[in-house]
């Protein structure tokens, strides 16, 4: 259907003329009594609705009437009849407007509404010559008018091509790239789908869905760098938090064995296609469980939730197939670390000799010397993200990671360097972090005490130390198994996102020159 509106005009037309060609219109109409912003609407049918009760063979005798609204996406005028589509939230309609079915005013409005602007009618369904489902406008009045001309857009025989591709301006204006493009629609919807999903499954196993503090007095629980602010009544500063982990299981100490918290944090870090400064977790806690426990819910609820939104466990990802049925490969965290350096770092006895390892792949470790972060474990770490990770299509479970990197997790037994942690990667990315949950308040201390080292010589992502925390572990918590899933991470996987910013509504951006 070919769009008829100002945006027709000279393409090197300045948009500030096209907004006060629209603006003129509001006010001629105004001049004349109409409402352009009236106070309400209230609709009968969306249009997916519409469509739906057509297919009963009845209806063509029993026409549907009533009450429709959404936003023009398009119109074509004929002399004294046209067509327009409107779009809602369900979908697009057709509407048929005829000279001598609606008023003289009515239909002068019609010819000179724009694509963009919202509109309610009444009228009822009828199927065209080319059978195409149709509303016969009995009435029609403008519900909000669009000032500013949308991105042209051009649609025929239901394929959209020249599409608003400016990745930037879109992000900025999500509002416009939800109106423009049907298929973001469906991207959000479908997270909010898996985020539904999660919280229900949760649910059904006996998980309490809990708040926690998002302004904290001492950022803790992840090994990232905070945002900071500062409360005026008690003049006291505050971070927004990094991540609920030690607030979740003070509640488990409380008497609460099955928690969850689904809600966002805040790293003060860098933008990358996998990072946003705001992000969604979801972290869970499990009393009289372990490592061994939360692996298994990992595989269950990411392969039920790829059944239930897609349909299959096989999914695609960047044209690449990726297998969620479980059971998933399991390594451990120094055996893919030999298997892409052929050292094992179990062996090592100095940061030197690591030094030299990371020089051997041309990893250079000065950044970790300026930070205060040199050390065995911290090279390892290094190499780790350099070498494995992007080689972890299928879903990979990494195990028994070093203490050291670890502050929250309980020890082997068999190997008190290393510990009952696990992250669970697929298609190259970290998606979560799962411990045997520390519960030892005299090692906890310990390791605060060890990262509160590592600060002071300059690491600003080591944890800060929580006396609080180490006294609500003197109360006694249970063996406990905890497991964090960052939330726009799964959404990027199940609906094939490169960009962590086409997962979030309104990612955050550099500010626009001037």
């Amino acid at each position: 259907m070919e769009i008829l509106n100002d945006n027709n005009l000279d393409a090197q037309e300045d948009v500030h003329q096209l907004i006060q060609v629209r603006m003129d219109k509001v006010k001629t109409w105004q001049q004349e009594g109409m409402n352009v912003y009236p106070l309400r609407f209230f609709p009968d049918f969306k249009a997916e609705e519409i469509l739906s009760r057509f297919q009963d063979e009845t209806a063509e005798q029993n026409p549907l009437m009533g009450k429709m609204a959404g936003r023009i996406m398009a119109k074509r005028l004929m002399g004294k009849a046209g067509f327009m589509h409107i779009e809602d939230a369900s979908g697009r309609m057709q509407l048929y407007v005829r000279q001598d079915n609606v008023s003289p005013q009515e239909f002068q409005l019609f010819k000179q509404m724009d694509i963009g602007d919202i509109v309610g009618i009444s009228g009822s369904a009828f199927r065209t010559n080319h059978g195409e489902i149709t509303m016969r406008v009995q009435s029609l009045q403008i519900l909000a008018k669009c000032i500013r001309p949308l991105p042209v857009v051009k649609e025929k025989d239901g394929e959209v091509f020249d599409a608003w591709e400016d990745k930037e301006a879109r992000y900025r204006r999500r509002y416009v790239d939800l109106i423009i493009n049907r298929s973001v629609r469906q991207d959000f919807l479908l997270r909010s789908r898996i985020v539904q999903y999660i919280r229900n499954y949760l649910s059904q196993r006996g998980f309490m869905e809990v708040e926690t503090p998002m302004m904290q007095p001492i950022a803790g629980g992840a090994a990232a760098r905070p945002f900071i602010t500062h409360h005026n009544a008690l003049n006291i500063p505050l971070f927004l938090r990094i991540a609920p982990e030690l607030y979740l299981k003070r509640l488990v100490v409380g008497g609460f064995e099955k928690v969850f918290e689904l809600n966002r944090n805040f790293r003060n870090e860098g933008i990358s296609p996998r990072h946003n400064p705001e992000f969604t977790m979801m972290e869970l806690y499990q009393a009289y469980a372990d490592y061994h426990t939360m692996r298994e819910l990992v595989e269950d609820l990411i392969s039920s939730l790829a059944q239930e939104v897609l349909g299959s466990t096989k999914i695609v990802y960047d044209g690449k197939e990726v297998d969620l049925t479980p059971p998933w490969k399991t390594i451990r965290y120094v055996d893919a670390l030999r298997e892409k350096t052929g050292i094992d770092f179990l062996t090592l006895q100095s940061v030197e000799e690591a030094a030299a390892v990371a020089a051997k792949f041309g990893l250079n470790v000065d950044e970790l010397k300026k930070k205060g972060a040199y050390t065995k474990w911290k090279i390892a770490g290094e190499l780790f993200e350099e070498l494995v990770e992007t080689t972890l299509w299928q879903p990979t479970f990494i195990v028994d990671y070093p203490r050291e990197l670890s502050p929250l997790a309980k020890s082997r037994e068999d190997n008190p360097e290393l510990v009952e942690r696990f992250e669970p990667f697929i298609v190259g990315r970290e998606i979560g972090n799962a411990f045997s949950e520390l519960n030892d308040p005299f090692d906890q201390k310990e390791r605060f005490e060890a990262q509160l080292e590592q600060r002071e010589a300059g690491d600003e992502e080591a944890q800060m130390m929580d006396m609080d925390y180490v006294e609500a572990l003197e109360y006694g918590m249970p063996p406990t198994g905890g497991l964090g899933i960052g939330i726009d991470r799964l959404v990027m996987l199940l609906n094939n996102k490169q960009s962590i910013k086409d997962t979030i509504l309104f990612p955050l951006l550099k500010p626009e020159n001037g």
